[in-house]
């Protein structure tokens, strides 16, 4: 029987073969990644979920944008501010896309930088590639947020300092514009308590007579429903003040706030089960991944 050194090797069929598997490696290796990405997407979206579901229903868990009632539209000037469900669904939309095009750009800042021969050898070490992609990924994170907070408005930055203070909420623009105002003094405390649960840190201490004085107009004044209050801004306030709805224009709300409620848990448990199986796939596949790449070395190092 001759020896099996004189059968002849089919060296096209093997490297025909190892481009294949090479090929199914690397789609192996991006599905991974994709998971890998859809993990954290899914993970985060878990967690602040709640603000974008409780804003479509026009409500939210604290006091996010100052509402102006009709009642002192001709008498207090106000910038125009942004709508909070459109301005969470804009920062929503740049956050995906900055982790999308921060994740992938740094796989081609890397392969860019590869092209120059003073990287090639240096990029054969995993521990500097994975850095040159962190850079690059840095790099990509960093011009998309100069570009979103850049694309603000100047109408957002009179919004802010219309309501802004130090110390004092009579400090602020708007104290001041009501203080000189004629508007009855429900309408007042309604502004000032809201100016108060947007500054940072809250101001709960300034904001308390405000919200008190409120609760105490709704049952005595009889022309509070006529100074255009917003029912949702009102339970907002009573729910950050005394974790509960008082007055029943508050309370006409309860419903709408249930059903956030209801749906905001529905998607968290949908996010994070979603969360768990890219998890599981992208554990999977790497597995997969890996046990290719041993193969085609395998492979390379008998032929």
């Amino acid at each position: 029987m001759p020896p099996i050194e004189n059968y002849p090797i089919d060296v096209q069929s093997i490297e025909s073969r190892l481009y294949l598997l090479k090929k199914r490696q690397h789609r192996v290796t991006l599905f991974s990644m994709v998971a890998v990405l859809i993990f954290i997407i899914s993970l985060i979206a878990s967690f602040t979920q709640t603000d974008l579901v409780y804003s479509f229903f026009d409500l939210g868990q604290q006091v996010h944008q100052l509402h102006i009632p009709v009642a002192v539209n001709d008498e207090l000037l106000s910038p125009s501010q942004p709508d909070y469900f459109l301005s969470l669904l804009s920062w929503l939309g740049w956050m995906i896309l900055k982790v999308f095009a921060g994740f992938f750009g740094a796989f081609i800042f890397v392969r860019i930088l590869k092209k120059f021969k003073f990287f090639q050898w240096r990029f054969k070490s995993f521990i500097l590639r994975f850095v040159a992609w962190l850079i690059g990924f840095i790099l990509i994170w960093s011009g998309l947020t100069y570009l979103q907070y850049d694309s603000r408005s100047d109408d957002n930055q009179a919004y802010t300092e219309l309501i802004a203070y130090d110390q004092n909420i009579q400090q602020s623009q708007i104290a001041r514009d009501l203080k000189n105002s004629d508007v009855p003094d429900a309408v007042k405390d309604y502004l000032l308590a809201q100016t108060a649960l947007l500054h940072r840190p809250i101001d709960k201490d300034a904001a308390l007579p405000y919200v008190a004085g409120l609760i105490r107009a709704e049952r005595i004044d009889p022309h509070f429903i006529e100074y255009g209050f917003k029912p949702e801004q009102l339970w907002i306030m009573q729910q950050q003040m005394y974790g509960k709805s008082i007055t029943p224009l508050a309370q006409s709300v309860q419903l709408q706030a249930n059903q956030a409620q209801q749906l905001s848990e529905i998607i968290k448990k949908l996010c994070l089960g979603l969360s768990f199986v890219a998890l599981f796939i992208a554990i999977l596949s790497y597995g997969l991944a890996m046990n290719l790449k041993k193969r085609t070395l395998r492979i390379e190092q008998t032929s």
